[in-house]
Order: C-alpha cells, then sequence, then structure tokens
C-alpha cells in the first residue's frame, strides 16, 4: 500500500527530523514532572530497573505496531484504521480505535495546555526572584494563589495553546519539523546545563545513590504496575500522535531502529531529569517522595536558597514548557490532519478549530482549581476526571486494541513489508511481544487502575 501512497500533509525530511518529532511527542511533562517524583514515591533504583525492563519488553513493541499503522494508512489515525481494516478484511470498526486515539489526545491537550501554563509563568517567577528565600510556607501560599485565580490560568493556557496552533498550522515541514529542530537540541542543552550544576551539589551522590541503588525490598507489586504504565503513557503511544507522524515517514526509513533510538532518547530525559532534581532535593534536604508538588511546590524552595538560583529555575521551567510544547503539537496534529482530509479545510483552519475545542475543554480544568474545586462528579474534580479517562482507559484500551491488531487481525506479510527486518528472528520476537506480551502487560495494567488488581 505504502510503495506508491505519500500523506498529502508531506513527509518528514530525514530519520532524524522523524526521531526529533517523535521523541518530542514522547518527551513531555510526564519524564519532566511525573517520573522524578513517581520514581521518589517508590524507592528509587529498583522502580528505574524496572520501568526500563517495561519500555523495553512492551513500550518498543507498541511503538512500532502503531508506527507501521501510520505508515501504511499514509492518513489520520481514523481513516487509517479504515483504510487497513479492510485491508486485512477485518471488522470496520476497528476505526474507532483511531477516534478513541484522536479524542484522547485532544482531551489530554486540553489540561496539558493548562499545565504547561503553569509552568510557562514559573518561568518568568523564577526570573523576577519570587521565589526568592521564600520558605515552604511561603512558597505553598504562592502557587495556591496562582491556581486560585482564574484569570491568570486563563492568560497563560491562551498564550501557550496559540503557541502550539501557530506552530501545528504551518504544516509538516515548516512547522512540526522546524519546531522540533529547535526545541529538541535547546530541551538537551537546558538539561546538559542543569545536570553540570547538578554535579556541583553537596547531595548530588546522595541523588545519584537514591536513583540508581538497586534495593528491590521497597519494590511493591503495586509499584511494578505503575512502572508499566508510566513506561507506556510516556511514549505517548494509544492516542493518535505516533501513528499520525507515522504515516509522514518516508518508506526507506526502518521503523523499528527509529522506535529503539525513541523510546531510548525519551527514556534518557527522564534519567537526566532525575539526575537533576535528586541531588538539589538531597542538599537542601527536601522529601523526595512529596509527589506532584515537586516541581511547583519544593524545587522553588530550592532556587530561592541556592546561589544563582533564579537563572537555574528559570532554566529548569523553560525545559517544562519546550517538553510540553512538543508534545502538544503531536497531541493536536491527529484531529487537525482529520479535519483537512475529511473536512477538506485548510491546515490554518483546521488548526484553529482542533485547538478551539482544546483551549474550550481546558476552562474546566481551569476552574477546577478555583471557582469549579467543589464540583466533584464521581469524587473528582473536573481535571481530575479528564486525566482519569484519558490516561486510565482511553490510553489503555487504544494501546491494547493496537497490539491486538497488529498482532492478531493484520496480515503478517504486511507488517513483514513495512518493518523490512532484514533478520526474521527479530521479526518473531517483536511479533511475540506485540502478539502476548503487551497485550497481557496493558490488560493488567487496565485491571489496575480501575481498581481490579
Amino acid at each position: 500500500m505504502t510503495d506508491t501512497k505519500k500523506s498529502i500533509h508531506g513527509e518528514w525530511s530525514s530519520r532524524s527530523a522523524f526521531i526529533l518529532a517523535a521523541t518530542g511527542s514522547a518527551v513531555g511533562l510526564g519524564n519532566i514532572w511525573k517520573f522524578p517524583y513517581i520514581t521518589g514515591e517508590h524507592g528509587g533504583g529498583a522502580f528505574v530497573i524496572v520501568y526500563l525492563l517495561c519500555v523495553a519488553l512492551i513500550g518498543i513493541p507498541i511503538m512500532i505496531a502503531e508506527t507501521l499503522l501510520g505508515r501504511r494508512g499514509r492518513e489520520n489515525p481514523v481513516n487509517t484504521m479504515q483504510l487497513l481494516s479492510a485491508e486485512a478484511e477485518q471488522d470496520p470498526r476497528w476505526q474507532y480505535v483511531g477516534w478513541v486515539g484522536m479524542a484522547a489526545g485532544l482531551l489530554i491537550l486540553s489540561y496539558y495546555s493548562v499545565i504547561a501554563g503553569w509552568a510557562s509563568a514559573y518561568v518568568f517567577k523564577a526570573f523576577t526572584g519570587s521565589f526568592f528565600n521564600a520558605d515552604a510556607a511561603a512558597i505553598k501560599q504562592l502557587f495556591s494563589d496562582f491556581i486560585g485565580s482564574p484569570l491568570q490560568l486563563i492568560f497563560w493556557h491562551t498564550l501557550f495553546m496559540a503557541a502550539t496552533l501557530f506552530i501545528v498550522a504551518r504544516g509538516v515541514d515548516k512547522g512540526l519539523e522546524k519546531s522540533v529542530r529547535i526545541l529538541m537540541p535547546g530541551l538537551f542543552i537546558l538539561l546538559i546545563l542543569l545536570v553540570m550544576y547538578a554535579m556541583t551539589t553537596s547531595g548530588y551522590f546522595q541523588g545519584i545513590h537514591f536513583l540508581f541503588s538497586f534495593d528491590f525490598s521497597k519494590l511493591t507489586g503495586n509499584a511494578i504496575l505503575i512502572a508499566m504504565g508510566q513506561a507506556f503513557f510516556s511514549l505517548g503511544l494509544g492516542m493518535g500522535c505516533v501513528m499520525a507522524y507515522g504515516a509522514y515517514l518516508p518508506n526507506d526509513i526502518s521503523i523499528a531502529k527509529t522506535s529503539i533510538i525513541i523510546a531510548a532518547v525519551d527514556t534518557l530525559v527522564a534519567l537526566l531529569a532525575g539526575i537533576i532534581i535528586f541531588p538539589i532535593v538531597f542538599t537542601y534536604q527536601l522529601n523526595p517522595g512529596s509527589g506532584p508538588g515537586l516541581i511547583f511546590e519544593t524545587l522553588p524552595i530550592a532556587f530561592g536558597t541556592m546561589t544563582g538560583g533564579w537563572l537555574f529555575g528559570v532554566l529548569f521551567f523553560i525545559i517544562l514548557v519546550f517538553a510540553a510544547l512538543s508534545s502538544a503539537i503531536a497531541l493536536i496534529e491527529p484531529t487537525v490532519s482529520w479535519l483537512v482530509e475529511n473536512r477538506g479545510i485548510s491546515r490554518q483552519r483546521a488548526s484553529l478549530q482542533a485547538g478551539g475545542i482544546a483551549w474550550l475543554i481546558g476552562l474546566a480544568t481551569v476552574f477546577s482549581f478555583n471557582a469549579w474545586a467543589a464540583f466533584k462528579p464521581f469524587g473528582l474534580t473536573l481535571f481530575d476526571l479528564i486525566d482519569y479517562v484519558t490516561a486510565n482507559l482511553m490510553l489503555p484500551l487504544g494501546g491494547l486494541a493496537i497490539a491486538i491488531f497488529v498482532g492478531w487481525k493484520m496480515k503478517q506479510q504486511h507488517s513483514a513489508q513495512e518493518l523490512n527486518i532484514v533478520d526474521p528472528e527479530y521479526f518473531k520476537l517483536w511479533l511475540m511481544l506485540t502478539k502476548y506480551l503487551a497485550p497481557a502487560a496493558v490488560f493488567l495494567v487496565f485491571l489496575h487502575v480501575v481498581g481490579v488488581l
């Protein structure tokens, strides 16, 4: 199918462009915000080892599967699943895998933009010295006052969404590719600068020991399932992004090799974030298991105390913004491509429509922290509800369906044609992981998050 067909949106100019774009879609707030604090909550190094195994045995096989679907279909996720289910002589309702992924991406973007807005605001707070000599109570009050102001949150949410739409509206080559060629190298330069700073702190070796020491007595069954879920969600699977980006991948680029590189770089960013954060945490005698508040309520205490803290605070929150922006453009791309292909409108108009929907839904997250904080359907704020439904229900189901479709429904000669793996043993290994291990593991994660396990 892909011998002659090409996406109407264009192609990545090279393998490096695709790697940067796909890595950008995977690298996000989950790597820099979530990974360090869940590592802190579950004992450090042993958790990291399980996480790495899950990336290798579950994340990479599903990433390969989702990418090959995108390249074979060459259209948006919904159309791709329609085409490939017909090619495989399967039930046309497999197209709902594309619908679920596309909807999940838009919903995630709605609150992702709000949280990225927090990071954007904190760049300026760090720059203007808002953290200077502030104690824990003052930092906590600063954050509480900020999220308690709907106008401030809407302003930063709007600013971040506008930046996202500006990039996406410019297309694959001038928008997506050009932006990641700036954002991803910039992200790594900033990470390296902060790693170099972390190496000068008194808590550096204590932080490294915490991150890489292997005390498996601290590893519970619950922690293993969380590591599995984090590995899956960190790579951005099941939300249509990988499939959409795969549609722009030239035929002569190896899907398997690039997927391994992308997963490796994504994991490296998460580990570098840990190498930066934990030495600072131990230097200033903070709590490594302080949960989601580690970034916005704990680290600013250190930034306000350390020499040159305003600079390192600015750099750290710029990293968060860069990571969030590279993911945001991927989250909206499936919907934009669907609107262009199925509604026949321009990419600029499609970007505005998709972004407008995500922006409006994002207001539910904004008000969840202030005016609507007491409104809790199913015992959750609207932000927590959207997060739960997407991350814990829609994405696992999407990843499970992709593994089942490619492993069990798609014809093996078609997947072999897309992967073009020279050694048949490697193809058999990937197929075995995709057919058996990955679906079983994702199913276990799903049972865990819905409370069955």
